[in-house]
């Protein structure tokens, strides 16, 4: 009888916490499912009064004319530059940080590296603009002096820097563990062959874990994608074509919350699909994600 109360009783805990985690689970999707409503509700009917091709493929975005012009294109190109030009900055560092800690970094500087490296991880969006607008934006202005003549500084280029030391955390944590998964075997397989040290982290450890370091180079890629204030203080925020990376940009999150403080009526729904754009990005990096992380799992 005893021994059926404690079974009765270890089942009860057990779908207690069934419950619990599928309730979490639920309340996960059920935000998600509410982003996409109130999303789409609100900014699929300004995509339809603008015209979905004037509002992807529209090179200006003129909110004082009359009638206003609302294209975002300028927005999505400044957007692809400035994660591409991190990605190209930041991913050779990150990866190359990665390889000397897992096998190249004596015991007592890890133990200092690997806390910068994660402390980088934690340090506020803002504070990295406010070193980019005392720190990289009067480099970049002097370094404009001497290839177009002049330039605030605030551009492109300033926001490819930033972003690429914001990348930094990401890329190099996870392609580490990716590094440190690879079976030992395949290292001291390559030294057996009489390959050298490096040659075996670099032409043997490295392949092996390309799955996982190109998952972090999509999770890089997505946080360059989603950083809105630390490129709101150093890109220079107009919404026109880029036409130098010496020159100012505005990206499409930049352009959410720039204007989204005092936009009003087809403005602000304009705003709103601006948001569906962003979200659909976010997505398709997330499919990358799920589809490499998958693979490296098989």
């Amino acid at each position: 009888m005893r021994m059926h109360n404690n079974k009765t009783k270890r089942y009860s805990k057990e779908d207690f916490a069934e419950m619990t985690f599928l309730l979490c689970a639920t309340v996960s999707v059920f935000a998600l499912l509410l982003i996409f409503i109130f999303l789409f509700a609100n900014g699929l009917p300004a995509i339809g009064e603008i015209g979905l091709w004037n509002f992807l493929t529209g090179r200006y975005w003129r909110t004082a004319d009359i009638p206003p012009s609302f294209g975002i294109l300028p927005m999505i190109v400044g957007s692809v530059y400035m994660t591409v030009g991190a990605v190209l900055i930041g991913v050779p560092v990150g990866i190359f940080t990665a390889i000397f800690l897992a096998f190249m970094c004596p015991k007592w500087m890890y133990t200092f590296l690997k806390p910068a490296v994660n402390l980088l991880a934690g340090i506020p969006s803002v504070v990295y603009g406010f070193f980019g607008m005392i720190v990289i934006v009067p480099f970049i202005r002097t370094i404009s002096l001497h290839f177009t003549g002049g330039g605030s500084g605030a551009s492109i280029l300033s926001a490819m820097i930033l972003l690429g030391i914001m990348i930094l955390p990401v890329v190099i944590n996870i392609s580490e563990s990716a590094l440190r998964a690879v079976p030992d075997s395949y290292y001291q397989g390559a030294l057996a062959l009489g390959a050298s040290h490096t040659r075996s982290v670099f032409f043997v450890v490295l392949p092996a874990a390309k799955s996982g370091v190109f998952a972090s180079v999509i999770l890089g890629l997505g946080r360059a994608v989603g950083e809105t204030m630390a490129v709101v203080m150093v890109a220079g925020n107009q919404p026109r074509m880029p036409e130098s990376i010496f020159r100012g940009a505005r990206t499409l999150t930049a352009n959410i919350v720039i204007e989204m403080g005092y936009a009003t009526d087809l403005h602000r729904y304009a705003l709103i699909a601006t948001g569906i754009v962003l979200l659909i990005f976010i997505l398709i990096i997330n499919v990358i994600f799920t589809v490499v992380t998958r693979k490296k799992e098989q």
